[in-house]
């Protein structure tokens, strides 16, 4: 059974902040180092602060960035630049963007989640990695709290949650323009008889991780060890709870753009590799010299290049030209992954990783070393050409039905599968444990 709760969130302090678009933040994971320092240089409030705070040459076990959070989230709620809601509550979020020319709203709402350790009624859809873990497993443990969301889909296609919450809320208390360019408005919904028509609604529910894998099993991992350290078993205890983000997977707000893999592969062969793969997939190579170092035209050209509903098409890059690779025969990844299911066999990533870049030697044992990501197809161009890396591929993205395909059938799509638009502002709510 899903069990969510309402809450008594932190959120910034209007009488104390100005300009609210200030002092939030992009996700901690999207954050490039020259992003970090634009965001301290902002506001001294700015969230980035909290959840990836600067490094230091002098940092130990007893101060670094870790403690540092600590502090500054004390200090902040001692200083009333954080309040807490007085009322247990679930917070509407609506963010409104425009995505390939098209205006798009998404809606959701900030609610605390039991935790499902066994994933029986949570669903995840992307293996996990140790470092990522740790490092939000400090932070957790300084801070006792979750300072961002992660964010879950589910079922709902008469939309009668969604419903629910638009008849219940009038003025947002909080409308933020993001580092997006996107609007974000977050309202609060205290009415306890609509909370607990929403609590009552999702208690049949099952629910699909679409953004937050690492920070999700991190939690679980947190909980266990809160446990073992404090001896409750209170099946309620606060740590047994996330901050999440909910929105119906059927919402046409909702969008999944294509991750775009960086190869770091110096003495790579590519004419080898190629005839290696021409038993499976046709290729044709197309030059781009024309077009040199316009690279949002050229990722534009490329990415309707490889365009298709019905195919498994490819582009790989490598400086001047690149080559459009289009698989034959679904039925040769019933031979390189005949342990999966035929959903897995079928999504372009996996047969990306399996068919197209095990020949050059990458596989799960290495995948760290020599793949990196983009969302941007610009970027997986420019980044070739530039020299950071060697060549790259291009990708179309994962639909949401073979999502929730691979998430019933409990399996773990390829590393960077999903990218879900738009991404959840940090800095809205808070949950202090």
């Amino acid at each position: 059974m899903v069990d969510v709760a309402p809450f008594k969130g932190l959120v910034y302090n209007k009488e104390k902040i100005q300009n609210f678009d200030e002092v939030m933040s992009p996700p901690y994971d999207i954050i490039s180092e020259k992003m970090q320092h634009e965001l301290y240089e902002k506001h001294l409030y700015n969230f980035v602060r909290l959840i990836l705070g600067k490094i230091q040459p002098s940092d130990t076990e007893q101060e670094n960035r870790y403690t540092r959070a600590k502090l500054l989230f004390d200090e902040w709620q001692t200083q009333g630049v954080l309040l807490s809601s007085t009322k247990p509550t679930i917070y509407p979020y609506k963010v409104e963007y425009t995505v390939k020319k098209q205006k798009k709203q998404m809606n959701g709402f900030f609610v605390l989640l039991k935790l499902d350790p066994e994933y029986k009624t949570v669903k995840a859809h992307e293996k996990t990695l140790a470092k990522p873990k740790a490092d939000r497993l400090n932070l957790m443990r300084a801070c006792d709290a979750n300072l961002e969301p992660i964010q879950l889909m589910y079922m709902d296609e008469a939309d009668g949650i969604r419903k629910t919450i638009d008849a219940a809320i009038g003025k947002p208390m909080m409308s933020v323009k993001g580092y997006d360019g996107f609007t974000h408005r977050l309202w609060r919904l205290e009415d306890q008889r609509v909370i607990q028509s929403i609590v009552d609604s999702l208690h049949e529910k099952i629910l699909f991780i679409a953004d937050g894998h690492h920070r999700y099993q991190t939690s679980i991992n947190f909980a266990m060890e809160k446990q073992q350290q404090t001896g409750n078993t209170d099946p309620h205890a606060p740590f047994r709870y996330i901050m999440v983000v909910l929105c119906n997977m059927f919402d046409p707000g909702l969008s999944i753009l294509p991750t775009h893999r960086l190869i770091h592969l110096p003495n790579a062969d590519i004419e080898d590799a190629l005839t290696k793969l021409q038993p499976y997939v046709t290729i044709e190579k197309k030059p781009l010299e024309k077009q040199k170092y316009d690279y949002v035209a050229m990722g534009k050209k490329i990415m309707k290049d490889i365009e298709t509903d019905t195919k498994h098409t490819f582009a790989m890059y490598s400086k001047n030209a690149y080559y459009v690779l289009t698989l034959k025969d679904e039925q040769v990844m019933d031979r390189l992954a005949a342990d999966h299911s035929k959903t897995w066999r079928t999504l372009d990533v996996s047969i990306l990783h399996k068919l197209i870049l095990e020949p050059f030697g990458i596989t799960d044992a290495n995948l760290e070393d020599h793949v990196k990501y983009t969302r941007v197809d610009a970027e997986a161009v420019q980044m070739v050409d530039e020299g950071d890396y060697d060549f790259s591929f291009l990708m179309n993205a994962t639909k949401i039905e073979q999502l929730k395909a691979i998430a019933d059938a409990g399996e773990h799509m390829p590393q960077k599968s999903t990218y879900f638009l738009p991404k959840l502002l940090s800095g809205l709510v808070m949950y202090k444990m």
